[in-house]
């Protein structure tokens, strides 16, 4: 994906989830508002939160990877074999003749990625049960015309 788009989509995504935010705030200091619809507003907050998180691994990956010299400073005792660069999960690694491999992205980004996008899932999942439980008609319930 070009640099410029990972750009537009990195801020699409702060912003998103900064509006998230103050809708979250805005439905919290609302009288008339119920706790369900701050819940509602999180998936709001947590998706994009999650491809923020994504972007700036990307970035991190294609802009500041490793380079031959810094991979040559960090282990001077083993030969480089070959840099490994992978978009999903991100990864961007020197790998070394010993079988040693020196990682640039940590695994947490990938952790908060899965971690912020299954949280979105999970609350758009019980909203969704939620409202379709209420908007069921009770069984067995008897309706008298007048």
């Amino acid at each position: 994906m070009p640099v410029p788009l990972m750009g537009l989509l990195l801020l699409l995504c702060v912003a998103t989830a900064g509006a998230g935010i103050v809708a979250a705030v805005v439905a919290l200091n609302s009288p008339s508002r119920t706790v369900s619809g701050f819940f509602a507003v999180l998936p709001l907050i947590f998706a994009p939160a999650a491809g923020a998180v994504y972007c700036y691994g990307w970035f991190s990956v294609h802009l500041g990877g490793p380079f031959p010299e810094l991979c040559a400073d960090r282990n001077a005792g083993a030969e480089l074999r070959s840099l490994e660069q992978e978009e999903w999960p991100l990864r961007s690694a020197c790998v070394y003749s010993d079988g040693s491999t020196v990682e640039h992205v940590s695994m947490s980004v990938n952790v908060l990625v899965c971690v912020l996008a299954g949280l979105a899932v999970v609350m758009v999942a019980a909203r969704a049960f939620r409202y379709r439980r209420t908007r069921q008609p009770a069984r067995g319930a008897v309706v008298r015309l007048p």
